[in-house]
């Protein structure tokens, strides 16, 4: 943290009119610093944009089979597969639009990853509305080219009969019921179903929810997941679609499909 509380990757910007933002986008943020993502994901959510956040090239790997992403946000040093390789692997089945993010100010390092296929690049540390403006300028590039995406943008989700309508966020029951969600239910919700058979922390939920992160102390994810499990799997225990990992977080269970 610097003196003006913010982190030293992301600088301070005082200014309160943000770039416009795109909306219905899905943006895959990959990073390791857990303290970025949360910032960086915090602040293109209130501008408008779905993000989901991962930490490695596996669970990039894992993100984009599973779940529709418009750009990706791809920090340059990544534990293991770096970001130059993991941009390379990811060009070579599709042209999903990429934003490079390097604490490297030398030329080499900018040159090669927009060689190998990035669409543009930031260097930390950065303003988010310095990033939010190249994101929305990548995205105003690539248009209507649906080849770009890797997959259309999701409107349903299917498990086990139940059926999740993102546009007018209601959730159906396999007897055709709708089934009432809270706001913060529907959003730990569309977090599982996003990234089933899964493990997420507890603070990778609080975040989806969009509540305060969560200290050794806080339950308070606990229970909303404890009535969303109610609502999903009434008095079945045997058959509960979320599972619960000690010391971990908790599990999606269900087989999801997706139009």
């Amino acid at each position: 943290m610097n003196a003006n509380g913010d982190t030293d990757i992301v600088k301070s910007d005082p200014g309160n009119r943000l770039p416009e933002a795109p909306t219905e986008h899905h943006v895959l943020l990959v990073d390791d610093d857990a303290e970025l993502r949360q910032l960086v994901a915090k602040f293109l959510r209130a501008n408008g944009l779905r993000v989901t956040t991962v930490r490695s090239a596996p669970e990039t790997r894992h993100a984009l089979s599973s779940i529709p992403i418009d750009l990706i946000i791809l920090d340059l040093m990544l534990p293991g597969t770096s970001g130059l390789d993991l941009c390379r692997e990811i060009r070579r089945t599709s042209m999903v639009p990429i934003i490079m993010l390097t604490a490297k100010a030398d030329e080499a390092d900018r040159i090669v990853g927009l060689e190998i296929g990035a669409d543009d690049y930031v260097t930390k540390p950065f303003s988010p509305r310095e990033l939010l403006a190249r994101l929305n300028a990548v995205l105003r590039r690539i248009g209507g080219d649906t080849g770009a995406r890797t997959r259309t943008a999701v409107r349903e989700y299917k498990f086990q009969g139940w059926l999740l309508d993102t546009l007018k966020r209601e959730l159906t029951n396999p007897e055709g019921i709708l089934v009432d969600l809270s706001t913060g239910e529907y959003d730990l919700l569309l977090a599982f179903v996003e990234q089933p058979q899964k493990v997420l922390s507890r603070e990778h939920l609080l975040d989806a929810a969009r509540n305060r992160i969560a200290t050794g102390f806080d339950r308070s994810i606990d229970v909303q997941i404890s009535r969303l499990r109610r609502k999903i799997a009434p008095g079945d225990d045997d058959h509960a679609m979320i599972k619960t990992v000690r010391g971990a977080g908790y599990m999606f269970l269900p087989t999801v499909t997706w139009s």
